[in-house]
């Protein structure tokens, strides 16, 4: 039932191997904030499981960003709570 999380650097595991273990049922799940590539193809096989959570490398956000994001992260959680439409939701088909 582990999961495995990578924040440090992609290529610290076997992509691989990795995707052997979770479709095999010897981990629960992974957690990537970084990958090898980096970022995965779209095709990766990774994309295509539910215990995998993939993340665009913000484990570390520079400088003041963590403060800066702070606000809004609040008024989105606030907006979940209450059911209401959120701020900056992104649109996978518009490709950015």
């Amino acid at each position: 039932h582990s999961w495995i999380v990578n924040v440090a650097r992609g290529p610290l595991i076997d992509q691989a191997a990795l995707h052997r273990a979770l479709t095999g049922g010897l981990i629960g799940g992974a957690a990537l904030d970084v990958t090898d590539p980096e970022p995965p193809a779209p095709d990766d096989p990774l994309f295509g499981l539910d215990n995998v959570v993939i993340t665009p490398h913000v484990a570390n956000p520079a400088g003041r960003l963590t403060e800066e994001m702070a606000g809004p992260l609040a008024e989105n959680l606030r907006r979940f709570v209450d059911g209401e439409d959120l701020l900056s939701v992104v649109e996978y088909g518009r490709g950015y």
